[in-house]
């Protein structure tokens, strides 16, 4: 079954909002867990460059059995799976040259994958220059793709594409500076694939501005580990989008 590629698949200015274990425990995650089903987001995103395997699965468990939205998997490494999600991004950084993030810990996770009940979706993952070192980019060791070279991310995508990947995810990374420029999404989306865009989003008029340019999907994390209240923010932008004010 492909109930989540789906999803994503049809997904139309949708908002996933991305929980990093790490960071999950040392805030008030019980007040972030009311306001988080107040927010109404269509998917929440969970993992991390650094994240333990403890963190994760408590992260997990705690998030799985507390929410209803779908539980989808943005792996930082082979250890960041669990039988509790509904479906794992099976990302492949395709925008760098580290065989560890191309194929390596991918390698290192099939004999779990093989026995859980868990939705695998091929990932192109494409990492872009949000105007600052992240650490996305330190942990993996490659060099991001210039937001000004739009052409160069259609052709990594379109070579994800021809490999069989079903999501193209582009990323500033957390705490980036700027976002994936508008440009570069519309190029990129214009290999037909649905496309995830993360990374330096800290507005609804960004995430709106993001849609526009061919996003299905906007991640949201930085932001709400800075600001929880901004999970408010995105509720009335899901009631408005669903006609729902």
């Amino acid at each position: 079954m492909s109930q989540i590629l789906t999803l994503l698949q049809n997904s139309n200015n949708s908002i996933a909002v991305l929980v990093d274990p790490e960071k999950f425990f040392k805030g008030d995650y019980l007040s972030f867990l009311k306001k988080l089903k107040v927010a109404q987001p269509d998917f929440i995103f969970i993992g991390g460059s650094t994240v333990t395997k403890k963190d994760f699965d408590a992260c997990v468990e705690i998030l799985s059995t507390n929410c209803k939205f779908p539980l989808v998997i943005f792996p930082g490494a082979s250890h960041q799976i669990h039988e509790k999600a509904d479906a794992l991004l099976f990302l492949s950084l395709i925008s760098g040259r580290n065989p560890d993030y191309l194929i390596g810990h991918h390698i290192q996770a099939v004999d779990e994958l093989e026995n859980m009940d868990i939705e695998i979706i091929p990932t192109s993952y494409l990492l872009i220059d949000g105007g600052k070192k992240t650490s996305v980019e330190y942990v993996s060791q490659t060099t991001p793709i210039p937001n000004d070279q739009a052409d160069i991310a259609r052709k990594i995508a379109l070579a994800g594409k021809f490999q069989g990947k079903k999501i193209t995810y582009l990323d500033c990374g957390s705490g980036a500076n700027q976002t994936v420029a508008v440009k570069m999404i519309q190029k990129v989306k214009s290999i037909g694939l649905p496309l995830i865009v993360g990374g330096g989003i800290r507005s609804i008029e960004k995430i709106q501005e993001l849609h526009n340019a061919g996003a299905n999907v906007v991640v949201i994390g930085n932001k709400i580990e800075e600001d929880i209240d901004f999970l408010l923010d995105l509720s009335n932008l899901q009631k408005e989008k669903n006609g729902t004010n």
